[in-house]
């Protein structure tokens, strides 16, 4: 398994826990996406999930439907992605990307691994979950953060950024920089 593969299963392992720890009345909770609930920050990571399998010519096939089972629904589609993380042929399929020529393992890693980093902490700040990530993944968030660079801003993607307490510590200065107040 690569390292791309393996970061993935890590990732969206840990965005699986906090989707099957939402309490069942907490689904209509606001998230700090504005405009969007539990259920609809869980769709919203359901289809990225399909569009990148898109960008290469693949599908997610048929899944359970987010509001009938959100767990069922995420379990399904991350499935269908690292199963083409764990295909060599399939993980280095190329296409032209957002920022040049690049394959689907690091589409993948540059995008949805930074999705699952931050959308984990939104939907665990809506429903009252352990905000808590990992330094390691603060600081990996960070730097695909950094790659983005003015793209990160564009409509759809992160507020602006927000000035943090003084003294803050890197995660907080991480979402901070995302447009999201952890204080």
């Amino acid at each position: 398994m690569s390292d791309i593969a393996e970061r993935y299963h890590r990732l969206a392992t840990d965005f699986a826990r906090a989707v099957a720890a939402v309490p069942g009345d907490r689904w209509s909770a606001d998230t700090p996406c504005e405009g969007w609930t539990a259920r609809d920050l869980v769709q919203h990571v359901v289809d990225t999930q399909g569009m990148f399998l898109g960008l290469v010519g693949r599908e997610l096939g048929e899944i359970p439907s987010v509001d009938d089972d959100p767990a069922a629904a995420w379990n399904a589609a991350r499935a269908v992605v690292q199963a083409d993380l764990d295909d060599p042929e399939r993980a280095a399929t190329e296409f032209e990307g957002f920022f040049g020529q690049t394959t689907f393992a690091q589409a993948v890693d540059q995008f949805l691994g930074f999705d699952l980093v931050v959308h984990r902490w939104d939907l665990c700040r809506a429903t009252g979950q352990d905000e808590r990530i990992s330094l390691d993944d603060v600081r990996w968030a960070r730097q695909a953060a950094d790659r983005f660079g003015s793209n990160l801003r564009h409509e759809g993607v992160c507020a602006q950024e927000l000035t943090p307490p003084e003294g803050a510590d890197e995660q907080t200065r991480l979402l901070a920089h995302l447009g999201r107040r952890a204080w």
